[in-house]
This record gives structure tokens, C-alpha cells and sequence, in this order.
């Protein structure tokens, strides 16, 4: 069976039983969710090259088992002040988008969350509008909300 193949049939699954699992991911102080199905790695971040006259929010290339990979920096894609430290520590989420291979940069990955569809929420009317092209929408989690980001958007915006 093929990764796609795997891949599908764990849609399927959870889509028959009314949830979507997420890996959490910290970006600043705001809790994220990228659904587990859109993830292809995660890795800490090691050796980034900076691209000279890219956007703001092309933190570099990074070389992952051989393979060109371009960093994107979420906090700068969503607004968000500059890690003190820079990148430093960070982690990434690897992606992949039109057949090219990604890394999302975040400052902490998290857990794996099955969360029921039935608590799934619309964004917030007063969302921030850097925010609101890139979340699908939000879960309430223990007085915290978590924001599930549409990996194709978020993306979109940051290579066009």
C-alpha cells in the first residue's frame, strides 16, 4: 500500500467516526493545529541557509535527508514579533505543496489531538485578518483555542 493509499484510508476512518486528528504546534503564545494527514515530517531546525531577495517569510533552505527544502518562518507569514534567539531551537513541519517539499518553522511541536468534528467552530468574526485566510477554523481546549491551519493557504500566500 502506498503512503497516499495509508494516508486516505486513515481520512476515511476518522471521517467515518466524526473527528480529524491534529498535531498541535506552538507559534508565539498562540496554540495551532495541522491536521496529521498534511504533515510529511517534523524535525528541529539544523544548517538554514538564508535566499537572498526572497520574502520576508522565507527563512531560508535547509538540506532534510538530501532533499531541498524551503523554510518558511510562521511567525512572520502570521504577523507575529521575531523569536529573541531567532531560529534557534526551532522546529519545523515538514509539508509538501505543489510538489515542492516545506518546512514550517514553529517554536514548539506538540501532541497528536483526535478531536470530535461536533466541537469544531467557525473562526472568531474578530480574528486577525493575517490569521483568518490561513485557519480553517477553531476547537475550544481547556479555556485555550486552538486554530487549525489550511497548510495550502498558509502557503499559497508565502510563495505567490
Amino acid at each position: 500500500m502506498t503512503a497516499l493509499a495509508a494516508r486516505s484510508d486513515t481520512e476515511l476512518a476518522l471521517a467515518a467516526a466524526g473527528t480529524k486528528e491534529f498535531v498541535t504546534v506552538h507559534v508565539a503564545d498562540q496554540l495551532f493545529g495541522v491536521k496529521v494527514t498534511d504533515i510529511q515530517d517534523v524535525f528541529s531546525l539544523k544548517g538554514l541557509t538564508p535566499v537572498p531577495g526572497a520574502r520576508p517569510e522565507i527563512a531560508g533552505v535547509l538540506n532534510l535527508r538530501g532533499r531541498i527544502v524551503t523554510a518558511i518562518d510562521a511567525r512572520c507569514r502570521l504577523g507575529l514579533p521575531q523569536r529573541p534567539q531567532g531560529f534557534a531551537g526551532m522546529m519545523a513541519v515538514g509539508v509538501e505543496y505543489q510538489g515542492e517539499a516545506y518546512g514550517i518553522l514553529v517554536d514548539t511541536v506538540g501532541e497528536v489531538l483526535r478531536l470530535s468534528d461536533s466541537d469544531f467552530e467557525p473562526n472568531p468574526v474578530n480574528l486577525n485578518p493575517n490569521w483568518k485566510d490561513v485557519s480553517q477554523g477553531v476547537y475550544r481546549l481547556d479555556g485555550r483555542l486552538l486554530m487549525t491551519l489550511d497548510i495550502d493557504h498558509l502557503l499559497c500566500v508565502a510563495t505567490s
